[in-house]
């Protein structure tokens, strides 16, 4: 059955010779795996720049009940990025976000909500104002709310965490979060990079703490440094 739907590209693998599987977050059918035949071929870059992590899509797809693999009638850029690709910052913010979602969203997941989320993050990542230092902060606050485990405020975030809460940085920490979870990227003050660098730390434990297989992000040390 033929659907058109919007899709978020979350990465892809290499399959035999010349072919791909790509795995897409749809918005009306949620996680789901396309294979595309020759995507790999030396006739077909315009292909692989469909499929690469973040892009958003246009979508005309076979989907078909029980099978874990479906196949793709037609792809077209939703928007062509005109910073994240040509911007270090933004490309290592960009890698942290692919890896945070592959271990954030199940295969099959659906979540309009969800979706629309990302859709706006990412544009965002990608426009010429957005706040790159507290972007990755933010976008792990926000993404809570659609995954089901948003704190209401920063004292119930620390309550759940098994960290030290006497340290000399964990006041300022508090801050910032409850900050971020007041006003998104309408930080009024400054923050330290080693605040924001152990708030960063003290999220993960807490996506750990509700996804069972989050795991640990290899991008982190590179986007550490740039925070």
């Amino acid at each position: 059955m033929l659907k058109k739907t919007k899709g978020i590209v979350i990465g892809y693998v290499k399959y035999r010779e010349t072919s791909i599987i790509v795995h897409v977050f749809t918005r009306e059918m949620g996680m789901k795996s396309y294979i595309v035949n020759g995507a790999r071929s030396a006739k077909a870059t315009q292909k692989m720049a469909l499929y690469q992590p973040l892009t958003l899509l246009e979508l005309v797809v076979y989907d078909k009940e029980n099978r874990n693999i479906h196949r793709i009638s037609e792809a077209q850029l939703e928007m062509a990025f005109t910073r994240i690709p040509f911007d270090f910052h933004r490309t290592t913010t960009a890698l942290f976000v692919v890896e945070a979602l592959r271990r954030s969203i199940p295969e099959h997941y659906q979540n309009d909500q969800l979706f629309d989320f990302l859709h706006r993050s990412i544009r965002l990542l990608d426009h010429e104002k957005a706040h790159l230092a507290l972007f990755p902060l933010r976008f792990l606050i926000e993404m809570t709310e659609y995954l089901g485990f948003k704190p209401e405020h920063a004292s119930e975030f620390y309550e759940q965490l098994p960290i030290n809460k006497s340290s000399a940085g964990h006041v300022h920490k508090h801050e910032l979060l409850a900050a971020l979870l007041k006003n998104g990227e309408q930080v009024v003050k400054p923050f330290p990079s080693a605040v924001k660098r152990e708030l960063m730390d003290d999220l993960l434990v807490f996506y750990r703490l509700h996804l069972e297989n989050f795991g640990e992000i290899k991008s982190l040390p590179v986007l550490r440094n740039l925070m």
